[in-house]
């Protein structure tokens, strides 16, 4: 979630998780009005590339639905996190005139290819059309900077509200029903529904997440702590850190830093991260030949157990398959400052960005 800090979103998230069962087939015709300025009209769609699930959508084929617009993209953990909610909307309201509508901007190149989007769809099944939008143009037609990032539009073609980040669920909900309600739904369900996420999407342990995202590339790197600092676009043999500070980072072995990413250039290289957080992610792919690239994880020098991520075994081990946010550690213990390290046993990995949850 970009650049949106995560500290204004655990703060937004805490104060609106709460989410009751829905109690059996209960509906309300009229849910207790929520003031909803005009904020614009809603923009165009043209610029999208292409569509997934869906033939191209229009404001005017739309007019008359109640419309969320979510801007995403498949490698950030914020916009995975809110697809439960999403996919649990779509389903619930979509026979009632609600249509949610996911538009997939890229941040890293590798999210441009559209083999890899539309694996990742395929993967992620969010239940509703997906909009590419490989160049921006719908991100810029919306003018907007966030991931995620919803926007809410009325049967009049209105945008009656917006979302920047993660949390504000219940509230969202309550509008969509709002929305429903105005545009003459009689059925709309009453009360929030049931929104059950796991693996990847589970929402984070917000309380004791203290880590932020950090970037690999040169271009948005920061906490690099290994000796000598760091060599732009050239090849180096780096030295791990003696120590670490929260947040900080250092390679071990022979890595070049480009812009975007890191790429290692030997076998055995190794990247090592100090963290405070339930759950460690690492946006990764091969490089350019493809070619699987087998990786060992550690927490605090030993395998990980039964703390492991989804993408990874009890003993550290996984592989990289293809370019997108692998899941590393999933604690289940107490959670304190810890140093997680990841050995790549093959050459070429091209690692992107730290996440945490």
């Amino acid at each position: 979630m970009k650049p949106y800090t995560l500290l204004a979103i655990s703060l937004a998230f805490a104060a609106s998780f709460s989410h009751p069962a829905v109690s059996g087939d209960a509906v309300v015709s009229s849910p207790s009005s929520i003031e909803l300025p005009v904020e614009g009209q809603m923009p165009s769609l043209t610029g999208a590339t292409t569509w997934i699930g869906s033939p191209a959508l229009s404001p005017a084929a739309l007019r008359g639905k109640v419309v969320l617009v979510d801007f995403w993209t498949y490698s950030c953990i914020n916009s995975l996190r809110q697809i439960p909610y999403l996919r649990t909307w779509a389903a619930r309201y979509g026979n009632r005139g609600l249509v949610v509508i996911g538009v997939h901007s890229p941040e890293f190149g590798f999210e441009k290819n559209l083999d890899n989007v539309r694996t990742a769809v395929k993967d992620i099944a969010p239940g509703y059309p997906v909009a590419v939008d490989s160049d921006h143009a719908v991100w810029r037609a919306f003018d907007n900077e966030y991931w995620p990032a919803l926007y809410i539009v009325d049967s009049q073609g209105r945008i009656r509200h917006h979302v920047f980040g993660e949390g504000e669920y219940e509230h969202t909900e309550a509008i969509i029903r709002q929305l429903l309600a105005e545009a003459g739904q009689t059925d709309v369900p009453a009360g929030p529904a049931k929104v059950i996420s796991g693996g990847v999407e589970a929402q984070a342990d917000w309380a004791q997440l203290r880590s932020g995202e950090t970037y690999l590339g040169y271009d948005r790197a920061d906490g690099f702590a290994s000796p000598g600092g760091m060599r732009q676009g050239r090849r180096k043999a780096y030295a791990g850190p003696d120590s670490l500070p929260p947040g900080g980072w250092g390679l071990v072995g022979d890595w070049t830093v480009k812009a975007e990413n890191t790429q290692s250039d030997k076998a055995g290289a190794r990247i090592v991260y100090r963290f405070h957080a339930r759950d460690v992610h690492l946006v990764m792919g091969p490089s350019s030949n493809g070619a699987p690239i087998r990786f060992r994880v550690l927490i605090d020098g030993k395998p990980p157990g039964s703390g492991h991520g989804v993408d990874v075994s009890a003993d550290g081990s996984g592989t990289v398959t293809k370019p997108k946010m692998y899941q590393l550690i999933r604690q289940t213990g107490d959670i304190e400052d810890r140093n997680v390290e990841i050995e790549f046993l093959d050459p070429g990995i091209q690692v992107y960005s730290f996440t945490f949850g």
